[in-house]
């Protein structure tokens, strides 16, 4: 069984696919995203060819130069599941190292199209089981059902999507340590075995004073140690996957509209995530963004300005005059400037074995 050390999971959006495209060469090579298209409401499926996500998309494509990921529409409604599938088939075709993506809650049209897919283009087909809560074994018999409908010589890899994974859910790890025993015995054939869970925290309106660093503990993280100590036979190779610098809930939400009148710098240590709210509108803007830059700069935790491309951007924005916007970023920025810095850390962060 091969895989990769981390699966980070991807909004198919400008700030996700720049922060992939700014990682050193040897962080992107141990690293195989998990695409997601947003919704598209209403959209009739001939409409799709012309969705608005279709130019990052195809941007995301030319990203997948040498490393392998997966593509999904998690949010297609009934009538689109067809169309996307078709979409989303081409692109692993053209690619062949995007894997397309299904489930077993997925439609019968949507696996066939999935599993065709991978068929036709000899790159494999992900299996995203998603776990929001406990363990449901009912759903071991569905993969199974999935699985029969797979060629023998198609690889497939295991997607165990648990979403949230804050402190109050202290049983994520027994959940997911569950579900793996009965999924990973289903066959011998899975080239990867990943577990996703946990994210940087959704952050609201009333969240947070203006400037002032805060910590939010990283419970996935003790959640993947809990999992790695039980080292069961093949889950010694586990893979680790997450969410990244955005909660699960913000791959739902539909670009534009614009964002609220603040925003945040996000920065990962070993045990905590760091949140530092800012004004993003106002004759105080500018300066609100450099304290907050400096606020992440000066942590005890800042790896310093040569460990990502996100913190030599945060180490610029912090030293920037605090009477000149320019290098102060929007939220795209601050989005991609995080999830570089995060990417890089969990991936140097992981074992190797």
């Amino acid at each position: 069984m091969s895989e990769p050390l981390y699966v980070p999971v991807l909004p198919v959006r400008q700030h996700a696919r720049m922060a992939y495209e700014r990682l050193r060469p040897d962080i992107q090579a141990a690293i195989a995203p998990l695409w997601n298209l947003p919704p598209s409401p209403g959209m009739a499926p001939a409409e799709l060819e012309k969705a608005h996500w279709q130019k990052e998309l195809r941007r995301v494509r030319g990203a997948h130069r040498r490393h392998p990921g997966w593509m999904d529409a998690p949010f297609a409604e009934t009538a689109q599941m067809s169309a996307l599938a078709k979409i989303l088939g081409e692109y692993t075709t053209l690619s062949r190292l995007l894997r397309p993506v299904t489930g077993p809650e997925r439609s019968e049209a949507q696996q066939t199209a999935a599993v065709e897919a991978a068929r036709r283009c000899g790159c494999g087909v992900g299996v995203r089981v998603r776990m929001p809560g406990e363990w449901d074994g009912d759903t071991a018999e569905a993969v199974a059902g999935l699985l029969a409908r797979v060629d023998r010589d198609v690889p497939v890899d295991l997607l165990l999507d648990l979403g949230s994974v804050l402190p109050g859910r202290p049983d994520a790890g027994k959940e997911a340590l569950r579900a793996l025993d009965a999924l990973v015995a289903l066959t011998d054939n899975w080239r990867t075995v990943a577990v996703l869970g946990g994210a940087f925290p959704q952050v609201t309106d009333d969240m947070l004073q203006l400037g002032d660093p805060h910590d939010e503990p990283r419970a996935d993280w003790d959640m993947w140690h809990e999992i790695r100590a039980a080292r069961r036979g093949p889950l010694s190779r586990l893979g680790y996957g997450d969410y990244g610098v955005q909660a699960p809930a913000a791959l739902a939400t539909e670009p534009g509209g614009g964002g609220p009148p603040w925003g945040v710098l996000r920065y990962t240590t070993d045990r905590s995530f760091v949140l530092c709210k800012m004004l993003n509108a106002g004759p105080d803007r500018t300066a609100s963004i450099r304290v907050a830059a400096r606020r992440i700069r000066d942590l005890p935790d800042f790896r310093g300005a040569t460990a990502s491309a996100g913190e030599t951007w945060l180490r610029d924005c912090a030293d920037g005059p605090m009477t000149d916007g320019e290098g102060s970023g929007n939220h795209t920025q601050w989005l991609w400037a995080g999830s570089a810095q995060h990417m890089t850390y969990v991936v140097r962060s992981l074992p190797s074995t």
